[in-house]
């Protein structure tokens, strides 16, 4: 439904997916899905935030690329927020494991979201 332009109707079934997740994969899965199609920032937050804890829950390496994007969405959340201290947190977080990012086009992405969202957090008021 995301694809076909629908996305009232892709929020429903990302909804159930939730709601029938049974472990943390599919937890992970909806909940990041989910966060997508929220229509405020604290919303988003939300749903990234369940997405990343899921994420860090699984025990094996499938997930470990998915991390840097997690913690940047999570961070541009906190500083859409003007949570300044947790972004940054975020943020560095997403570099600590940017190593597990491949060496393309969208690794290379999400290394220059983490670099740039740090670089606006330097001058913030971060105590």
């Amino acid at each position: 439904m995301e694809g076909h332009g629908k996305p009232a109707e892709a929020a429903q079934l990302f909804n159930e997916a939730w709601e029938k997740a049974k472990d943390d994969v599919e937890k992970f899965t909806a909940a990041h899905y989910l966060a997508r199609h929220q229509p405020d920032v604290e919303g988003k937050l939300t749903w990234d935030r369940r997405a990343l804890q899921h994420a860090l829950q699984i025990k094996d390496d499938t997930v470990k690329a998915a991390l840097p994007s997690l913690y940047l969405n999570v961070g541009k959340c906190y500083e859409d927020l003007q949570q300044f201290e947790q972004a940054s947190l975020h943020y560095q977080a997403g570099l600590s494991c940017q190593s597990f990012l491949e060496d393309d086009g969208y690794g290379q992405m999400i290394s220059k979201g983490l670099h740039a969202g740090l670089k606006r957090m330097q001058g913030k008021n971060i105590s």
